[in-house]
């Protein structure tokens, strides 16, 4: 008979949810993100490839609500992975590593992913890029 009383291991119910685990499964996510949206990003160009008219069809699908979300989406999930990478390269070179500098760094990665998005967002959506 195998002995029932051996502990379990830790799983999510056990763990205290904290930034750091976030960070890390925001990267993942966000990885995940960015190789789907790519495909956004083909079609835009394979469009603008084709011709003036598959361009506008390209340009209507995407300026519609949906597709704003999701290059608004498309467009943080680059940002936050570009973010957290560059922490990623430094505790690599072995910075970073003891805690309060672990979560600071997690947190700066994910406001500097939002405001990077909101300044990218404000100047296409002020017509900077027209």
């Amino acid at each position: 008979m195998a002995d029932t009383r051996r502990p379990l291991s830790p799983h999510l119910q056990i763990y205290k949810w904290q930034v750091q685990m976030m960070t890390s499964i925001l990267h993942r996510a966000t990885g995940i993100a960015l190789a789907v949206g790519t495909l956004l990003v083909l079609w835009g160009l394979v469009s603008l490839a084709a011709g003036e008219d598959s361009f506008n069809q390209f340009k209507t699908c995407v300026g519609s609500p949906i597709g704003l979300v999701l290059l608004f989406g498309w467009s943080w999930s680059l940002f936050y992975h570009l973010c957290n990478g560059i922490r990623h390269l430094v505790q690599d070179a072995g910075a970073g590593y003891a805690i309060p500098h672990f979560v600071r760094s997690s947190w700066l990665s994910i406001v500097g992913s939002l405001v990077l998005t909101v300044l990218v967002w404000g100047y296409v959506l002020t017509g900077g890029a027209a």
